[in-house]
């Protein structure tokens, strides 16, 4: 009887728990990029929002980025709303319109989809979701059922997050 178990065919699924007015989760961002990097395809990272009450413009933020994951350019519109936080904190839902022009989005949609809300009810899923399994800030990763907390610092979270890929994907319990 072998006891080996069939290689990997899905990749493993992190989910970052981000806000996009979120100082931390900017700085985040090099760990995400290493992430990404290390792991190419094995590893799928899964953007759930997170908008705290804090921070006016996140809600919207979040829709925005939900947009863009829609028209096919996600995650390149996270990183560059966030690359500019102190942007969108000036000048609000007008900066996320101007940010999806600038990365060759449909900004007229854009604009649509922040007024009619067609995203709202996949933030506010996420939103719960994160509350139901404990997220209490920005960033918050969740990786094999396991989740960290990045809102109380990034020291030593990408490595903690790399010890536990490499044992999902290597197969281990």
């Amino acid at each position: 009887m072998s006891d080996s178990s069939p290689a990997r065919t899905e990749p493993l699924v992190l989910d970052v728990w981000c806000e996009l007015q979120c100082p931390d989760c900017r700085g985040a961002l090099g760990d995400v990029r290493a992430l990404r990097a290390r792991y190419g395809d094995r590893l799928e990272l899964r953007l759930r929002h997170f908008p705290l009450e804090k921070h006016k413009h996140a809600f919207a933020a979040a829709q925005a980025a939900e947009e863009a994951l829609e028209q096919g350019q996600g995650w390149p519109y996270v990183e560059a709303v966030l690359g500019r936080v102190e942007e969108l904190d000036r000048k609000g839902e007008p900066f996320l319109v101007e940010v999806a022009r600038e990365l060759g989005l449909d900004a007229e949609e854009f604009d649509t989809s922040l007024i009619d809300g067609r995203h709202i009810l996949i933030v506010d899923a996420d939103q719960a979701e994160g509350k139901a399994i404990g997220v209490t800030g920005t960033p918050t990763y969740v990786i094999g059922g396991e989740r960290l907390d990045g809102g109380k610092g990034q020291q030593g979270l990408r490595e903690r997050i790399e010890e536990i890929a490499d044992r999902l994907l290597a197969g281990e319990a």
